[in-house]
């Protein structure tokens, strides 16, 4: 079957439809767009971890951050928190805001249609399950936003947020000097800081420069005046997406699919 001018132009026109939001991933974007890259009050600096949880490494992150009297937002993969659901129970017990990473570390840009609508739904679902309290941010892996998963989030309740600056903690060389200094330059009053307490989908033991790097990074912002803690105290709202059961959600996609 051969297609002509006009189709050529509609599924070029649908493709970049899907993957246009992922152009936020780019900083010059995320600049455009601060309110989406997770810019928050002058005086507060958003501390939030990516990719847990994990019993191997997530506790020595709550036992730190207990001991620098810090809060944080841990974005958590719905795989993970399905295999340690009391650890997750323990991430929000310590005072932690527990918020939706997918549920598996997947680009949603590659995913069939259908299937990122039902994941996040499930994802959403088994946080609340288990902290006893809805979500209330996403964050997709890669920062790659689909239109899909935009309006997944908005029908789920969830509020999409990136990162200012990220540690680059992911690396096999990275260290807690390397993290600290990835972030310093954007080490301001506003900022999101994007870190991870888990190697599950990074190098081997990488998560170690992340832990070593929290004291002196919270030491920084104390000394400029800055308070560090989670994204629900960081000023910016999450209301403008209205909730939805994600049950329904669920349903409206399987007929969605099944058509």
């Amino acid at each position: 079957m051969r297609i002509g001018t006009r189709g050529v132009a509609t599924l070029a026109g649908l493709a970049l439809l899907h993957v246009g939001p992922a152009a936020t991933w780019l900083p010059a974007v995320r600049r455009l767009t601060p309110r989406l890259a997770g810019v928050g009050a002058d005086g507060h600096v958003a501390l939030t971890f990516d990719d847990g949880p994990d019993p191997r490494s997530t506790p020595r992150f709550l036992d730190e951050l207990e001991r620098l009297g810090c809060r944080a937002t841990f974005f958590v993969l719905g795989e993970m928190l399905d295999r340690h659901p009391g650890l997750g129970r323990r991430i929000a017990e310590h005072g932690h805001e527990v918020a939706v990473h997918g549920w598996r570390h997947d680009n949603a840009l590659l995913a069939r249609p259908g299937r990122m609508t039902i994941e996040l739904a499930r994802a959403a679902e088994l946080v609340a399950a288990v902290t006893g309290r809805p979500p209330a941010w996403y964050r997709p892996p890669y920062g790659a936003l689909s239109a899909e998963t935009l309006v997944a989030a908005r029908l789920l309740g969830l509020r999409p947020v990136l990162w200012t600056a990220w540690g680059r903690d992911w690396t096999p060389t990275a260290s807690p000097d390397s993290v600290v200094a990835a972030l310093a330059p954007g080490l301001r009053g506003g900022a999101t800081l994007l870190l991870h307490d888990t190697d599950h989908t990074a190098a081997p033991g990488c998560w170690r420069s992340a832990l070593g790097a929290l004291p002196r990074l919270v030491a920084a912002c104390r000394a400029a005046g800055l308070r560090v803690g989670p994204l629900r105290d960081h000023g910016i709202s999450h209301g403008e997406f209205p909730s939805q059961h994600s049950g329904n959600l669920k349903q409206r996609a399987g007929q969605t699919n099944s058509r």
